[in-house]
């Protein structure tokens, strides 16, 4: 269930190059200018269902991630990102409907992208960039309503200083944009329990669809999507020992679209698990839709 957290952890995804698509789900090595800003907003609505057990777990999770870049430097850019969650268990106990929730603000991030590698031609451009960053436990962790304290996974926060870093690479065109990145997070224990570590590696492909033809005066852009993950996180782990109901590995596609102008962009795509390996009735993700804009200044 802790899945939502992580890919809205990945959701670093900003770009400041005027009139230029990015990926979705996950972040870009194009620029942020020296002294800009971008902002984003995205929403997000995760469905996790088809329980193996009798319990019947249903789970939602209505989300709203606040994302802030600034260029330090033309080759150094810093980013922080602060979600709000919703979070809502549906099961059977008993034989009788249970329902549990909770909301609030989550975990801060703050990541550092270096662009290590440029190289530029007419109408093309291919960068790599690593990045290094810090979950810090904003969020509130110690939720309860009247059954007692609530799981971990409908908790806003997680309690603990996390670690996470990667690299990406974007090769842009006038006509399409790939971007491609390798990313892990080390999750650390707090109250006990302990997120499993992961890892993931994605890619994406932004197609131009409208206007087929460039030409001088065209103020904005359609934009075809399609973008992969693969994502493996270990088992948690429990009072220290391993929870053989957690961790596993999925696979998503994600189609989307986006409408780009000078300024800003607003987009939408639907993330679709194509293939899940789960250990023991860990909850299977059904799907999980993401829109919103983000604006360069």
């Amino acid at each position: 269930m802790h899945r939502v957290l992580k890919l809205a952890m990945a959701s670093l995804s900003l770009t400041a190059a005027a009139a230029w698509s990015a990926p979705i789900t996950f972040n870009t090595a194009l620029p942020v200018h020296e002294g800009g800003y971008v902002w984003r907003e995205q929403f997000i609505f995760m469905q996790s269902a088809d329980d193996p057990t009798p319990a019947r777990r249903d789970m939602q999770v209505t989300g709203l991630v606040s994302v802030l870049g600034y260029g330090v430097t033309a080759d150094f850019a810093l980013f922080g990102m602060l979600p709000w969650f919703d979070k809502r268990l549906h099961r059977r106990m008993g034989g009788q409907g249970l329902s549990r929730s909770q909301s609030g603000v989550g975990d801060l991030t703050v990541l550092g992208r270096y662009t290590a590698y440029q190289h530029d031609a007419p109408g093309r451009t291919l960068r790599i960039a690593p990045f290094l960053g810090v979950k810090a436990p904003t969020g509130e962790d110690d939720a309860r309503d009247g059954l007692g304290r609530l799981p971990p996974a409908l908790q806003p926060g997680s309690g603990s200083w996390d670690a996470l870093g990667g690299a990406v690479l974007t090769y842009q065109t006038l006509d399409f944009q790939i971007d491609s990145q390798v990313s892990y997070q080390a999750n650390r224990e707090a109250n006990g329990f302990q997120a499993g570590n992961h890892w993931q590696v994605d890619g994406s492909l932004q197609y131009r669809l409208l206007p087929r033809r460039l030409s001088a005066g065209v103020p904005a852009f359609l934009y075809g999507v399609l973008e992969t993950r693969l994502l493996h996180a270990a088992k948690d782990r429990v009072g220290g020992s391993a929870d053989a109901n957690s961790g596993g590995t999925t696979l998503f596609i994600t189609p989307g679209l986006q409408y780009v102008t000078k300024k800003w962009i607003i987009e939408a795509g639907v993330q679709i698990p194509m293939h899940q390996r789960l250990n023991g009735s860990a909850l299977e993700t059904e799907y999980l839709f993401t829109s919103g804009f983000r604006v360069n200044f």
